[in-house]
């Protein structure tokens, strides 16, 4: 289950990404509103500020016309509050009623780091005494008593660090604990996916948040099943109707040949009479040959034929069949010629005896169905990339490039003659395809170097 660990990463990747853009994201919005806040000026240098500009002239005290409309333009107030007597011996025009005019030591150290009346206090020094300036009261909020343990500064940023990461193990367990069920539902609706090609009776069970998913994948196993199931029946029904009939066939075919065999060879009969007995033979023969085809290769095609496989030798089958083909041709119009290096005399395949021997038969007969007037065939055996190839020459009339490529890439090998309604490839090479597929070997047809028609079996070498 390679999908799970995968997603969960994912979904731990998409976690501490979050968490990451998070934590920079509030430091960005806490520098940004800390620069705001420090833009503005400070109230304790604006104090420091108005104690510098405020200067004595005779009698009275003169404070610029800058600090002035800075004051005025924020609502603040100013006092200074002299050294000896601790009274106030100047102020600004709007100093509120309710401010006094006079002040002890504690009243000026509670000014200091306070409040005066509400009013958040700020303080500048003077040469004449203490200058004091009033904010609105909901201008600034003073910590009065602020003090800080030293060991908690000292480590500060290890506080803060494990604090981060207390936060992002949090925010985990919620995720995790959050999507649980999401996970749990994944996983069998994985195994539902998997499962479908394999042709596997798959139910999911739908419930979780992924159900209408598990839903849709039941419904569509259901379908796929029902579907199959047709098809079988369809198959079934075609391989044993191809039976039925390659069987009734049989019995009045065979009596046909019988009968016509015994025209043709039958003395009191003309010679015009006794070769068109032969030709119905011949003709029903040819019947007969491509019911076999028919029938075998429908078992073929839905693995109704049973594959006998075992080791042997491929040199000695196809001796064979080039032995029963030259005891068969009487008039040496298609003599048979052995092109392979005298060392190959064993060439071990794991194979099926029969089928292997029925597709090279198929071939050298091919070649003899489509060259009426003879042919010289030649076999060629050879070794390469640990498989064997077997290829089948003839010097015949051939095939031309666009039957060549129908042949190699049509599944049917059904290819027709431009004079004649017979069909001149037909079963017997789709036969040879299938039992090449069934030993995981290949097919390829094409034109011979003697100028006829070539066809290259490939089989596995037997290790």
């Amino acid at each position: 289950m390679k999908s799970i660990p995968k997603l969960i990463r994912r979904f731990i990747g998409i976690l501490l990404l979050s968490s990451f853009l998070l934590i920079v994201f509030n430091f960005i919005a806490i520098a940004v509103i800390g620069y705001s806040q420090t833009a503005s000026g400070s109230p304790w240098k604006t104090a420091t500020d108005t104690a510098k500009a405020l200067s004595k002239s005779k009698n009275s005290y003169i404070l610029s016309e800058s600090l002035s409309k800075e004051l005025n333009s924020n609502n603040t107030w100013a006092i200074l509050v002299d050294n000896n007597t601790k009274n106030v011996i100047w102020h600004t025009e709007n100093l509120p009623n309710e401010i006094p005019t006079e002040y002890s030591l504690s009243d000026i150290s509670m000014l200091t780091r306070g409040y005066i009346k509400g009013y958040p206090t700020f303080t500048g020094e003077h040469q004449d005494g203490l200058v004091v300036l009033g904010f609105p009261k909901t201008s600034y909020w003073k910590h009065m008593y602020n003090s800080w343990d030293y060991w908690f500064i000292a480590n500060f940023f290890k506080i803060l660090l494990l604090v981060l990461g207390g936060n992002i193990f949090v925010i985990f367990v919620i995720y995790m604990i959050a999507n649980t069920r999401l996970l749990k539902s994944v996983n069998p609706i994985l195994n539902g996916i998997r499962n479908l090609p394999l042709e596997k009776q798959i139910h999911v069970k739908e419930k979780g948040v992924l159900s209408e998913i598990a839903a849709s994948i039941n419904k569509t196993s259901e379908i796929l099943e029902t579907k199959d199931y047709q098809l079988k029946r369809k198959e079934t029904a075609r391989a044993n109707w191809i039976a039925g009939v390659s069987h009734d066939i049989r019995t009045p075919l065979s009596m046909i040949m019988g009968y016509a065999g015994q025209l043709e060879s039958h003395a009191h009969l003309a010679d015009e009479e006794r070769q068109k007995a032969a030709v119905i033979r011949r003709q029903s023969e040819r019947i007969k040959n491509l019911i076999n085809d028919l029938n075998l290769t429908s078992k073929l095609e839905y693995n109704m034929q049973p594959v006998n496989l075992e080791n042997i030798n491929i040199v000695s089958i196809i001796r064979q069949v080039v032995v029963d083909f030259m005891n068969m041709d009487i008039s040496e119009q298609y003599p048979i010629e052995w092109i392979t290096d005298d060392h190959i005399n064993t060439c071990f395949v794991n194979g099926d005896k029969g089928l292997l021997k029925r597709a090279i038969t198929n071939i050298i007969q091919n070649s003899i169905n489509h060259n009426e007037n003879g042919c010289n065939i030649y076999i060629t055996l050879v070794e390469k990339d640990n498989k064997y190839e077997i290829q089948i020459d003839d010097d015949g009339i051939g095939a031309t490039d666009k039957q060549i490529e129908k042949l190699n890439n049509t599944p049917h090998y059904m290819v027709c003659d431009e004079n004649t309604t017979e069909q001149r490839h037909g079963l017997g090479l789709l036969i040879v395809k299938q039992i090449m597929s069934a030993h995981h070997g290949s097919v390829t047809v094409g034109h011979s170097s003697y100028g006829g028609f070539s066809v290259t079996l490939t089989l596995p070498m037997y290790l």
